[in-house]
Parts: structure tokens; C-alpha cells; sequence
């Protein structure tokens, strides 16, 4: 689509990443939310710094938005080493990853985003860097080829992915770690909002504060990018504090409900019901109907409207669910066998 989605979790421009790094919490204490994930790390982390060794190798998944890389970031300090960053996309060649992985010191760590959209010859390569830390590469070409083993220092890879289904079945294996990140619940996001204000400066009421985390979709990039919002109104209308009222008005502007739903998602599930009787129905229908692609809905949208019940996944196709019917003030006359 053209526009923007104001609770878009990933795409974000330069000026609004560069806080939002500004925003990142450094060590596992500051780290709000994902307290499971945060016992099990520091277990691991206290382990591996006592052996003097580097960490098993992590992967973070679930929806985007949630902190994966923060917390990639945040594994790095724990342990006291350096980080590289880089994401699937961005290594085209194995000569791409041969030049990061020289790079790295005993015990760094290496940060993959979106590791699932490695190429396959890339990620054969990380096989055996993972698993005994060198790598194998043919130098030279024709009958002057040869191989040459390339030793590497122990390291720890994090990769983080949307998407973990789709990675494959010996890449998964290599993880020792694996974490599922799981969508915040209001207080953990109200909390964030608070803080998020601090680092700000700005004076939020907490009432004001609970009305951002409501409409957070459960996600901290989001609810920090809604305040961003809220704070300009309150600078223009309330000299900067920020009120419930103020908070309200400005996420109504934005036509971000109290479920978290924008109106793209609104219309998603508007079409379906008007279109489709509430379905079932194929998603690459309601790709069509809605001008998105497939890829978008399943990873952007649906996650959230059927972690809160408004819409199902069954054999036949999609359907919205009655919450959904009841949210939209719609009535559903075509109830039938799920």
C-alpha cells in the first residue's frame, strides 16, 4: 500500500529509529516484559560467562515490534562483547558472511534479523560455522581451484525471525536456544509508555499512558510510536503534559481504536464480512480485496486479530470471529459449523 500504517511495527524512517535506539534498554533488568525468556537468558548468560566460553547460539521469533533486537543487544552487554549486526537480505554472497564472520572477536556475538530470508548457499555455509566454528571456502577457479579451511573463533549467533516456520529444518536444529517472544499485555506496555516518556521528558498522566498501551496492539515499537504522536497534540494543546483527554483525541485522529485496530485493519475484516459473509475465505482473496499481499497479512496483521480473538484460521479458509462481528457493530447472520 502507499501509505503508512501508524501502528506499522517495522517500517519506520531514519530520524524515528535513531530514538528509537535511544529508547533501548542496555542490560536484562531494564528490559520491561518477556520475564520467561529473561529468567532462562540470564541462566544462560551467568553459565557462559563463569566458563569463560561463548553462548549457545539464540533464536528470537514472533511477531515484529517485539524487541528482538533489543534484546539481541542486550544478550551482547550481559555477556560483555562486541555485536554485529546485519539481516538475511543484506548477506547476498558466502563471500558476505566470510567478511562478517572474520570480523568477529572470541565470544562476539553475530546478529541476524529476518535470518529466514538468508539465501540457501549462504545458510549452508552457517552450518558448519555454527556447529564447529569454521568454514570452507574453494578459492581460485578451473583447475587452480582449491579448498581452503577457514578456522573461527567461538562466537554466538542470534538470529531473529517473524517467520520461524519457514526456516529450515537444519538451521533450526542449530539453535541451542530458542525463544518465543509473545505480544505484551497492558500493564507490561504502560510500563514502557512511562518509561518511554521519561527518556522524552514529557509529563503523561498514568491514565494517559493506560489509553496509549490499550491501542498498542500488544507491542512495544508500537506503543512507543503512538506516544511520539500523542506528545506532539499535547505540546500543541495541553503545553506538553500529557493528558488522558489529549491522549484520546489524538489516537481517535489516528484512527487507532481501543483494540488496537487502524483502519486498515478494520477494513480487513469489513471486507470480509461484506464480501464474504464473514467467510470462510481464502486469504489471496482477501489480499486482492484489500491491496496487500499475502506475505503482509499473514505477518502483520493476522497475528494480533487472532491472538485477540477476532479472527479464525480453519481448514476452509479465514473467518471473522463474533468478537470481531461484535467489535465492527456488525450482526453475524451466517453463523455456521467452524
Amino acid at each position: 500500500m502507499e501509505h503508512e500504517r501508524v501502528v506499522d511495527a517495522e517500517n519506520f524512517d531514519t530520524t524515528e529509529e535513531l530514538n528509537e535506539l535511544s529508547l533501548r534498554p542496555k542490560y536484562l533488568q531494564q528490559y520491561i516484559g518477556q520475564d520467561k525468556i529473561k529468567e532462562q537468558l540470564a541462566i544462560y548468560i551467568q553459565a557462559a560467562r563463569a566458563r569463560s566460553e561463548a553462548m549457545d547460539h539464540v533464536l528470537l521469533y514472533g511477531p515484529p515490534g517485539l524487541g528482538k533486537t533489543t534484546l539481541a543487544m542486550v544478550i551482547a552487554n550481559e555477556l560483555e562483547v562486541g555485536i554485529k549486526t546485519t539481516s538475511g537480505p543484506a548477506i547476498e554472497r558466502q563471500g558476505d558472511l566470510i567478511a562478517l564472520l572474520n570480523d568477529l572477536k572470541a565470544g562476539d556475538v553475530l546478529f541476524i534479523d529476518e535470518i529466514h530470508r538468508l539465501p540457501r548457499v549462504v545458510e549452508e555455509m552457517l552450518y558448519s560455522a555454527m556447529e564447529d566454528f569454521y568454514v570452507d571456502i574453494i578459492v581460485g577457479q578451473g583447475p587452480t581451484a582449491h579448498p581452503v579451511h577457514f578456522p573461527l573463533p567461538p562466537f554466538t549467533l542470534i538470529g531473529a525471525t517473524t517467520r520461524a516456520g519457514v526456516l529450515s529444518a537444519p538451521m533450526r536444529d542449530r539453535f541451542g536456544i530458542m525463544a518465543h517472544m509473545e505480544y505484551y499485555d497492558e500493564s507490561a506496555l504502560k510500563e514502557i509508555v512511562t518509561r518511554t516518556a521519561s527518556v522524552f521528558q514529557a509529563d503523561i498522566e498514568p491514565q494517559a499512558a493506560r489509553e496509549v498501551a490499550l491501542r498498542s496492539r500488544g507491542t512495544p515499537r508500537i506503543a512507543n510510536r503512538l506516544l511520539k504522536r500523542v506528545r506532539d497534540y499535547s505540546e500543541v494543546y495541553s503545553e506538553g503534559v500529557i493528558t488522558a483527554a489529549i491522549a484520546k483525541v489524538a489516537l481517535d485522529a489516528l484512527q487507532v481504536d481501543d483494540k488496537g485496530l487502524d483502519a486498515v485493519d478494520r477494513k480487513l475484516l469489513g471486507t470480509m464480512i461484506e464480501l464474504y459473509d464473514g467467510g470462510p475465505v481464502g486469504l489471496a482473496a482477501i489480499a486482492a480485496n484489500i491491496s496487500e499481499d499475502r506475505e503482509t497479512i499473514e505477518d502483520m496483521y493476522e497475528p494480533y486479530l487472532l491472538q485477540i480473538g477476532f479472527l479464525k484460521r480453519t481448514a476452509r479458509g479465514r473467518m471473522v470471529s463474533d468478537l470481531g462481528y461484535q467489535h465492527l457493530k456488525k450482526e453475524n447472520l451466517y453463523k455456521g459449523d467452524i
